[in-house]
């Protein structure tokens, strides 16, 4: 069993084990298991009821994140995004005032558009022509956005008011003192080469929260999953085809283009399966994975799914086959039963990982060409407004932008491809017709 194991994912080729793909795929569910309640706490301000809601992410990321190991073989978690959820609940449906059925059909047209995207090969042609300079961006910016986010969970960066946006938080405060010795933790460990050092972590910090009163502990371990028949089917797909509604698809559209591709990148780079130019092997099988998922989810009555940044954390505890996927997949089906567990980790305990995971993720900066002005001001748009627009989206859609303009004025022309002139046009009209 053990050799198959070995030979189908190809684990010895890569330099693991499989115990440590194991310990790669807990710690990547323990830093994503949020998105379990979070996801549908934020779609419940749509309507959409919490219990189902919560169903249908589970069984979308198990989807995802298994078929993401099986088939692509990469170390990748697939669920629902974090982002695309607030748009839809807080700008379609109240803002805009659709239903939350309507507003889910159009996850189900910008899928299918996906799937008949990656399977014609222009999703991939399109990623393929992106310069390398604005790849090693996302990366860093990706990691600032991970950082910024830990900060903000743990408390150790709070928000501010206007003229000081952001500010230092209550030091004092027991919670955040235990996440800046969580994060002093998982990085003496790893300074040790300590395996599973983030999961290590997380789990010590748990149980410290738990004794100094900071976390409830769990009062039971096993309840019955809710029936997901209030959501199972119920999206509004002839509703999404009405004019008013294109700006709604199209942003649903690109937001998940822009994510995936950012995302699926910067996990990439730091798993090492990235080739001598910068690409990712096979890179059609991951793109594929997220187009099926976001479909089923849609079916399932959940928003967008895509590949998690917190893959990161993962493959920085030595995942780098789709065992660390398959793991992370079967802990989510436990999930549906192990919900009352899962739900008391708190964010003092998990918020100090994607801090680390994010100050891995700077190491492309070296490579980043500075000397040149028309490649220095794409990459720092897409670095700068990841971070501080708090959108991932926003930044890649800066750059391409900023990158074809910055080649014309210093008469570089030449050196703008196809794919940049497609995405650019892309960006454009998002920022015309997403609802701010």
């Amino acid at each position: 069993m053990k050799n198959f194991i070995d030979n189908y994912f190809q684990i010895k080729q890569h330099g693991s084990t499989i115990s440590r793909e194991i310990i790669a795929g807990m710690t990547t569910f323990t830093t994503m298991a949020y998105i379990i309640v979070v996801n549908p706490k934020i779609l419940e301000a749509a309507g959409i009821p919490f219990g189902p809601s919560m169903v249908a992410t589970i069984i979308s990321a198990f989807f995802g994140t298994m078929a993401m190991g099986l088939y692509a073989k990469r170390p990748f978690a697939v669920a629902p995004y974090m982002g695309e959820n607030a748009f839809i609940a807080f700008t379609v449906v109240k803002v805009m005032g659709y239903s939350w059925q309507t507003a889910i059909g159009a996850i189900f047209i910008g899928g299918m558009l996906f799937v008949i995207f990656t399977t014609t090969g222009i999703r991939t042609w399109m990623i393929s022509a992106i310069p390398k300079n604005l790849k090693n961006a996302f990366v860093v910016g990706i990691g600032l956005f991970l950082t910024f986010i830990g900060l903000n969970t743990t408390g150790i960066v709070v928000l501010g008011v206007p003229g000081a946006p952001t500010h230092l938080g209550n030091l004092s405060s027991t919670s955040t003192l235990l996440a800046i010795g969580c994060f002093f933790l998982i990085a003496l460990l790893m300074a040790r080469k300590v395996s599973g050092a983030i999961i290590i972590g997380i789990t010590a910090t748990t149980v410290t929260a738990f004794f100094l009163g900071i976390a409830s502990p769990p009062t039971e371990f096993i309840s019955m999953p809710p029936s997901l028949e209030p959501t199972f089917l119920q999206l509004d797909i002839t509703g999404s085809f009405t004019w008013g509604f294109i700006s709604v698809i199209l942003t649903v559209f690109i937001l998940d283009f822009l994510d995936t591709m950012g995302t699926l990148y910067a996990v990439s780079y730091r798993a090492g399966l990235l080739d001598e130019n910068g690409d990712l092997p096979e890179i059609e099988k991951p793109l594929l994975v997220d187009a099926v998922t976001t479909v089923l989810a849609s079916l399932l009555g959940t928003t967008t799914t895509g590949v998690f940044v917190e893959s990161a954390t993962g493959i920085e505890a030595g995942g780098r086959t789709g065992l660390t996927s398959v793991t992370t997949a079967m802990l989510f089906l436990a999930a549906l039963f192990l919900e009352p567990i899962l739900t008391t980790i708190p964010p003092c305990a998990y918020g100090p990982s994607l801090i680390i995971v994010g100050m891995l993720m700077i190491a492309p900066c070296k490579d980043l060409i500075v000397d040149d002005i028309s490649e220095l001001v794409p990459a720092f748009l897409v670095i700068t407004l990841m971070s501080f627009t708090y959108n991932l989206g926003t930044g890649m859609t800066a750059g391409f932008i900023a990158y074809p303009f910055m080649k014309i004025v210093t008469g570089k022309t030449k050196e703008i491809s196809l794919g940049i002139w497609v995405l650019c046009i892309l960006s454009v009209v998002f920022f015309i017709t997403c609802p701010h």
